[in-house]
């Protein structure tokens, strides 16, 4: 019904009126108790924007370009101007670098050479070949957007299942669905699901992750590092990838083929064919390099400081404040630094050193997923309307109250179930978009049950959440590499549905497991 909205004139234009018919009631009806006029003027705004996002009426950029409008419409800013501060976050640049990074790695097909390579090393059986595409397209979502990275595997997945299986034995949606090899099936929804699951690893790997670290910044000016959320991301995809891989191999699609020597070959020749790197190839290879390493190393400021300590050197202060950042004096003469290694000014170096290097043209770089970063800056304005009106305080008394001294277990799987059921109605963007500001807000509510500090508790919480967002599994709207996969049309949704219900009620209690040992194990020592 949705899909035969947005697809008319006539349903669009409903569906918008009804939003912000919705946001009318909702800004001047009663006020609930304990929330403020402007906070209800906010909880409008949040109305009329979850519903177009769900709906998807209209792009989801779009209606982030409308939320600071509204604000400002209903009078939470006084101007246009704080309403629009959002947009010049500074984590939006952080994840600009990133995408025109990972534009340069297309470019020249780095990101293709290193799928075919780990492909043609790894892939000895059905199986095995199976892992490795799936290991592939992980490590590949990590830096370039899970959307991109499944936009190029799927072809190259479809080209080895046709050496694997015959061209005539590749089934299309025309056929029935007992036709489809599982071969196929599990090669086709390992591709989607490993490029979901890889982009949990790194900060810049999928959007929840960068809308939880814009939110957090935004509404209680907590910043998670690149390699602070390595910590927490590269262990949780370290673990429930080979879980997807053997659910998909073993349980539900084992494949019925032995021999896959012919993909293996066709790997290999589709690698010579690519040829040696290009000398520009290289430097973006270089400038991609070091730029991943200042990212993690700018988050270790402890451990190099352990290590001077140990070799016995005396680093003066005024370096490492300049390095790491810091409240005391720079090498330059004044008075604190953010520090040269903080992760989005490393980001932003990239950009000047691949033009430098004659590796990029300006039409390169700008060809970028403007979309997405719009619905970031559109996000945290919306949060910050949130937290100034105390928005996010009262919706989580009055929603999650009745939860307090839970068992902490329990509130981990509430909110994992509850993202990803979210998540496969709508897109993961927008649920993480209009979820985390929610769960930051229930921080204050939670603290005690977990025994830390209100903003230990709402970033834990609003991370558990931002994760989940990438663990829908069942229907092709949830993520864009569910739909990508789904949209070659050689899959079919029983198929996606039938291993995808089941994988979600089993991440959910791994999720939860992991998240928790996180919990106690890693994120004391490291997030606050």
């Amino acid at each position: 019904m949705i899909r035969g909205l947005r697809e008319t004139t006539q349903g669009r234009i409903l569906v918008f009126a009804v939003a912000l018919l919705g946001a009318l009631v909702v800004g001047f009806g009663p006020s609930p108790e304990g929330l403020s006029l402007k906070g209800q003027y906010a909880l409008a705004t949040m109305f009329f924007a979850a519903v177009l996002w769900v709906t998807g009426v209209i792009p989801l950029a779009v209606t982030a370009l409308s939320i600071p409008v509204l604000l400002t419409a209903f009078g939470v800013y006084s101007g246009i101007d704080p309403a629009l501060a959002g947009f010049a976050d500074h984590l939006i640049f952080l994840f600009i670098a990133g995408f025109m990074l990972a534009n340069a790695l297309q470019k020249y097909d780095i990101d293709r050479r290193i799928a075919l390579w780990i492909m043609s090393t790894m892939g000895a059986s059905p199986r095995l070949l199976i892992l490795s595409i799936m290991l592939a397209t992980a490590v590949l979502s990590m830096w370039v957007s899970n959307t991109a990275t499944t936009a190029m595997m799927t072809p190259i997945a479809l080209g080895v299942l046709a050496q694997v299986l015959g061209r005539d034995e590749v089934k299309s949606e025309g056929a029935d669905k007992e036709d489809f090899s599982n071969m196929q099936i599990a090669t086709l929804l390992g591709t989607a699901y490993a490029a979901s699951v890889g982009g949990v690893g790194t900060l810049i790997g999928t959007p929840p992750n960068a809308v939880v670290a814009t939110q957090l910044s935004a509404m209680l000016g907590y910043e998670i590092g690149f390699a602070e959320w390595l910590l927490v991301g590269m262990p949780i995809v370290a673990i429930t990838l080979p879980l997807v891989w053997y659910a998909l191999t073993f349980v539900f699609f084992p494949p019925e083929i032995d021999d896959v020597s012919g993909a293996r070959q066709e790997a290999r020749r589709y690698l010579e064919e690519e040829g040696d790197l290009s000398p520009r190839g290289k430097r973006v290879a270089y400038i991609f390099t070091a730029t991943a390493g200042l990212w993690v190393l700018g988050g270790l400021d402890g451990l190099f400081e352990w290590l001077a300590g140990l070799a016995g050197l005396n680093v003066p202060e005024t370096v490492w404040t300049t390095l790491f950042g810091g409240e005391g004096p720079t090498v330059t003469g004044v008075e604190g630094h953010q520090g040269l290694l903080y992760y989005v000014m490393v980001g932003l170096y990239a950009i000047p050193a691949l033009v430098l290097a004659d590796t990029v043209e300006w039409e390169d770089l700008v060809d970028i997923d403007w979309g997405t970063i719009l619905l970031f800056g559109g996000g945290i304005s919306l949060a910050d309307a949130f937290a100034t009106t105390g928005a996010t305080e009262w919706i989580a008394t009055t929603v999650f109250g009745s939860l307090t001294g839970a068992p902490i277990v329990l509130v981990v799987a509430a909110v994992v179930l509850l993202v990803i059921f979210l998540t496969e109605m709508t897109s993961n963007t927008a649920t993480a978009t209009i979820i985390v500001p929610v769960l930051i807000g229930i921080g204050s509510v939670f603290a005690s049950t977990l025994g830390i500090s209100e903003v230990g508790s709402a970033v834990f919480l609003s991370v558990s959440g931002a994760i989940a967002a990438s663990f829908a599994f069942a229907l092709p709207v949830a993520t864009p590499p569910n739909a990508i996969v789904f949209g070659s049309g050689h899959l079919k949704q029983e198929h996606m549905m039938r291993v995808g219900v089941a994988l979600n009620l089993v991440m959910t209690v791994i999720l939860t497991g992991l998240i928790w040992l996180l919990f106690q194990f890693v994120w004391p020592m490291f997030l606050w």
